[in-house]
Order: C-alpha cells, then structure tokens, then sequence
C-alpha cells in the first residue's frame, strides 16, 4: 500500500521547510504527497522576504480536489495563514475519519513570523480535530492555555521583539526561560484539546534534546537523543510532522511513528549538503534505507586479508570510505545508501555476513522462530546496533539488526 498524504502548508520557495520538506518526506518514506497551498512564501536560508496567503477558497478547492479523486489516508497541516483558512480547512476536514498531525507553524527558523493572533487564536478548533500536535517549546507556550500570542516569538510578555533577519532569534535565544515556562504546557494543551502533543525540545539548553509525547491522561513516551550541532535545521518541524503523518497511514501505532519520524529527522539533518549562507536545508535525499519500515539488506561484511588492497579494490569501484581502523576494518558508502564493510578474517568467525535492517527487531525474530529457525536473541552493541544472529536454510550467516543513523553517521565517521 502506497499512503497517500494531504499536505495542508505554505510553500518555501528555498525548498528547505513547507510543502517542499514535506514533499520530499513523504516520497523517501514510501507515499504519494498531495498538496493544498496555503500561502506563497519568498524566503531562503537567511530569511522570509515576503508572504502571500492563498484564498481560503482556493486552499479548499485544493483540498476538495484531492480528497474526491484520490483519497486520502492521512493529514499533515503546516502553516495556515490566516483565521480564516483556519476554519475553512477545519470545515473541509473535519468529516474525514483519517489521522490528522498539526503542526502549528508561528514562526520560521530565522525568526520571521508567521502567523498573526488571530490565526493562532484559530488554531484550537484545528488541534482538536488533530491526532496529533506537534508545537515546539514557544510555540507550546503560546497554545497552552490561556494562550499567549505574545510568545509567538519565544518572548516573555515584555521582552523587546526578536529581529526578523536574525537567523538566531527565534531558535537560539532564550532557551532556559522558553524551557522553564513551558513545564506542564504540553499536560495543559492535551487535557483542554482532547489530543495527544509531541512537546518538542529543541529549543531547550543542553546537550541532549527531549521529546515528550503526551495524551490527555498524561505523558505517554519520551526519546532523548544528544544535539546534532549543526546550522542546517530549516523545515526540521514540517519534515517531522509529515514523516509522523505518512507511519500514521500505515497504521503505525503512534509512539511508533514518532520514532520513525524522528529518526528521519536526525538522518536528514546528518545527511544536509550544506547550502545557504544561513539555516540551511536538510539533505531528506539522503536518507535512504536507514529507517526502514520492513526488513531491508544495507549491510554485508566481507572478510579481508589485505587491508590496503581491499581498500583500494572497493574505492576505485567508487565507494567512499566513511569508517577507517587499519588493518582489522573500514566500512565503505555506496551513492545508493548501501554500506560494505571489510574486516580482518579472522574476527569473522562466520565468514561473510548480510546484515538486514529492521524497523521492529523483535517481531523479525519472532517471525523466524515462529518458522523453526535458530535466532539469538537481539543484543546491544558497543558500536551502537542491536543484533540477532541467525542463517538461512543454506547456512549463510544473517545478521537482523537496528542501527538507525548509527551505520551510516557513526561518531567516527571519517567523512
């Protein structure tokens, strides 16, 4: 089944965040992205130089159009624009019995708003018909009852407003107070919406980042993962919501597709090719056969006896070496997003070993066991992977494994 995926959003006319991330998301992940354009923006890495909202007829034109002809199996709603088209998509949707993630869009990585009060005092007839919500710290802050438009910008009421060029107002400053203010907003949201919230905690001090998912009944998961330093974070919400949005149509349950969601995030933030002079976009080509949604061969290890010569044979095939420890292993990349690993022979027991990514470990092994097969039971990894070890009915020896951004983006990755 192909999931098919109604973007709700504006467009970015640097490709970096709006329909655009969204797109791109969808497509890596397996979907068909359908579109409803909410608003042409003229913006780049360093800032948002003009906006102009669509009709909120032509935003349900679009909407109709879709939803009559190719069916939709879940819903990603950026940003909106206006109150208006707030309430005549919520009038478009609110019959469609799919999952709906809301990301309420208020302002743009470098700090440009983008929705004014009413819209955002719009929003709750949207949360509440979401399945999801997906605000980050401010805008958290903002949302959570009563809401505060005065924080749209990560503001305390009375603070001097952030500059609009800056391409640091709205992520970089006042991290501690954002934090500090927003404990329990996510409770709050959830209990006066009836829906669940991914409190997101990017905006937070520190060197790891905390997501908090929350229900109306209280917190349901939390994922903390260490901040990848980089500037390259434009349209990391829009891209989040619409991968959460496509497991979602899969029939993910919805911790699950977070997981997922977040994963592709961090591989696609690795990945950036490092454009623009300011918050540049994420490399969401990259990511391919990372974050897998069933079993996948991207690994095979080979046993060497010639450390240099090997290297060489599998660099002037084109492959780039991304793990060096000479002489017992290096891991290879392929353009595709294959990995080949060499290792000394005699540390591989085994012999050669395929190595099968799946995206839920446990009900692989199960599934084999279930056909009589002889699987280990998966293990941690000092080298960050979690591991079966099993082999096929002519012997060879298979390796079901979870490694997420670990195998391509290892923190010893050489280049």
């Amino acid at each position: 089944m192909t999931p098919r995926i109604l973007i709700i959003a504006g467009s970015d006319s640097g490709g970096g965040a709006g329909i655009q991330a969204d797109i791109k998301t969808v497509t890596m992940l397996g979907g068909h992205a359908m579109t409803a354009i909410t608003a042409i923006t003229a913006q780049n890495t360093t800032g948002v130089q003009a906006v102009l909202p669509v009709p909120a007829d032509m935003v349900v034109a679009q909407i109709e159009a879709c939803v009559s002809d190719i069916g939709v199996d879940a819903i990603k709603i950026g940003m909106i624009g206006s109150a208006e088209t707030a309430h005549a998509v919520a009038d478009a949707i609110e019959s469609l019995e799919v999952p709906i993630v809301f990301d309420p869009v208020m302002v743009a990585t470098s700090g440009a708003a983008l929705a004014d009060a009413d819209t955002i005092a719009a929003f709750g007839r949207l949360m509440r018909l979401a399945t999801l919500v997906t605000p980050n710290l401010p805008e958290l802050a903002t949302l959570s009852p009563p809401v505060r438009p005065e924080l749209v910008e990560g503001r305390v009421p009375g603070a001097a407003p952030a500059t609009r060029a800056s391409t640091s107002s709205a992520r970089t400053e006042g991290k501690a107070e954002t934090s500090a203010r927003t404990d329990g907003d996510a409770e709050r949201l959830a209990a006066a919406t009836g829906t669940a919230i991914l409190a997101k905690g990017g905006h937070a001090e520190g060197d790891t980042l905390t997501d908090r998912l929350v229900g109306p009944e209280g917190e349901i998961a939390r994922w903390d993962s260490p901040r990848i330093e980089t500037r390259h974070t434009h349209g990391t919400g829009c891209t989040l919501a619409s991968a959460i949005a496509t497991e979602l149509a899969r029939g993910a349950p919805l911790p699950q597709a977070v997981a997922r969601g977040r994963g592709f995030v961090r591989l696609a933030m690795l990945g950036a090719p490092g454009f623009g002079a300011g918050h540049g976009p994420m490399g969401h080509q990259s990511v391919r056969l990372d974050a897998p949604d069933a079993p996948t061969p991207n690994q095979i290890t080979l046993p060497l006896t010639d450390f240099a010569a090997s290297a060489a044979f599998y660099e002037a095939l084109g492959l780039r070496r991304i793990v060096d420890a000479p002489p017992r292993y290096a891991r290879f990349e392929s353009a595709g997003g294959v990995t080949l690993s060499i290792e000394a022979a005699d540390e591989m027991p085994d012999g050669t070993m395929l190595y099968v990514e799946c995206g839920d470990l446990d009900a692989a092994v199960t599934a084999l066991r279930t056909r009589g097969a002889a699987v280990s039971d998966p293990a941690d990894q000092r080298w960050g992977w979690r591991e079966a070890r099993t082999r096929d009915p002519a012997g060879n020896a298979i390796c079901l494994y979870q490694a997420g951004e670990a195998r391509r983006f290892p923190a010893w990755r050489i280049a």
